[in-house]
């Protein structure tokens, strides 16, 4: 009974002592003071900082010559499977123009089904329409000649003359 007097007067003494106030520069002297402490945590992390640069270049600079070597390796090797893919997608359309009879710059694929669908396309589109066979008094003959067909520097416009003109060329 006697330990819950001592508690009761502790308990009145605590709730009857007034409760501090701060002016507003204690305030501010209490916060720039806390402020300046963690400042004080950071200081030397510029210094930290010039360190951590300073070991990154040694480190680049102790990299044995095998390293380097073997980086120049891995970036060659990139290189030249990069050219292989291009070369084996050049070697795909420049077939496939060939057995289709379309120009090899026109068709985009990658791999022969994309380019034969592509060139499936163009052929399409490249036909000429056809017209009734009208005689223009040569008895309905061309008025194009083979070596005429074959002088055209068009590619488009010869592949046209040709398939308007095939008959020139079965004989």
């Amino acid at each position: 009974m006697e330990e819950t007097k001592k508690t009761v007067e502790e308990q009145e003494k605590t709730a009857k002592a007034p409760e501090k106030t701060f002016t507003q520069d204690e305030l501010n002297a209490i916060v720039a003071d806390r402020l300046g402490r963690e400042k004080s945590k950071y200081s030397d992390y510029e210094e930290i900082k010039a360190k951590a640069a300073k070991y990154d270049q040694t480190e680049e600079n102790n990299k044995s010559e095998i390293q380097k070597a073997t980086e120049n390796a891995d970036a060659l090797q990139a290189k030249i499977d990069a050219m292989e893919k291009a070369d084996g997608i050049r070697k795909v359309r420049n077939s496939v123009a060939s057995e289709m009879g379309v120009p090899a710059e026109l068709l985009t694929g990658a791999d022969e089904a994309t380019c034969k669908t592509q060139a499936e396309a163009i052929k399409n589109y490249a036909k000429t329409a056809t017209y009734p066979d009208v005689p223009n008094g040569t008895g309905g003959a061309p008025t194009l000649t083979k070596e005429d067909i074959l002088k055209i520097t068009n590619e488009r416009e010869r592949v046209k003359a040709i398939e308007a003109n095939i008959e020139l060329f079965k004989k």
